[in-house]
């Protein structure tokens, strides 16, 4: 075994017990995680002719990345996540031959699906989707719920998407949960300024699943909601024109007569 595999091994070892105190030391994990990020360039990444070896060094390398991944996500740095989830599909999918199924993959995979449903990037949501084999889509414990997610989306159950916030299916997924909720809160505060005159702050928080008055002051003045002196918010646009009255009588008599012409035609 090479001076460099022994290296890493030693940095693996010392960041997976960092890791898995409670609680954890995040400035001493990324420390360590620096370490092996320049330890880990000096490995092949390729299977060579010593296929024992070329397997431990990728195995020793997934690993890495999947304390990584969920390093990025604690310590919220998205861009961080990105990239080593782009990294660590390779050997989720290209070297699933020479080294199996990690035992996190599918938690790691459902947390990326999460993601990118948390920021509607739907699109690369159902690519993703699409590289998994149905069964795992419709039984595994990590893929399944992400799903039903989605599903509640399209049908505007924003209700089981509050609901879901208690169940989801590891601790890691909270912060894109929370993401996620944010996001659905988004589009009913935008759902309530086109379905309502007004509405008082007590039945926007309701709508919105929120707790207190407060909250829902903190998203009213994101959205630059207008609050009145008797402390409902107002959503008519004083400045807007009058909406035009539809000549309905004249329209249906017009149409009538289109389609006795028509008649006539044929």
């Amino acid at each position: 075994m090479s001076a460099e595999i022994v290296s890493i091994e030693n940095f693996y070892k010392e960041l997976k017990s960092e890791w898995i105190k409670k609680p954890r030391n995040l400035k001493k994990c990324g420390q360590i995680l620096d370490k092996l990020k320049i330890a880990l360039t000096k490995l092949s990444y390729l299977p060579t002719g010593d296929l024992k070896s070329s397997k431990h060094e990728l195995i020793l390398a997934r690993d890495v990345l999947e304390i990584a991944v969920e390093y990025s996500v604690a310590n919220k740095d998205i861009p961080a996540f990105e990239r080593y989830m782009s990294q660590l599909k390779c050997y989720y999918y290209d070297y699933k031959q020479e080294i199996g199924e990690s035992e996190n993959m599918y938690k790691l995979l459902g947390l990326n699906l999460l993601y990118l449903l948390s920021v509607i990037r739907v699109s690369e949501f159902h690519t993703e989707l699409e590289l998994l084999s149905a069964e795992v889509i419709q039984k595994n414990q990590y893929i399944r719920p992400i799903l039903a997610l989605e599903q509640y989306i399209m049908e505007g159950r924003y209700n089981k998407i509050f609901q879901a916030k208690n169940s989801a299916p590891s601790e890691i997924y909270n912060y894109f949960m929370d993401t996620l909720l944010d996001t659905v809160r988004d589009e009913i505060g935008a759902c309530i300024e086109k379905s309502y005159e007004k509405i008082s702050p007590k039945e926007a928080a309701r709508r919105l699943n929120l707790k207190s008055v407060d909250e829902v002051r903190a998203i009213g003045q994101k959205r630059n909601w207008l609050l009145s002196s008797d402390g409902i918010y107002n959503f008519i646009d004083k400045t807007a024109k009058p909406k035009e009255i539809l000549p309905t009588i004249e329209l249906a008599e017009q149409a009538i007569f289109y389609a006795r012409e028509l008649e006539m035609i044929v």
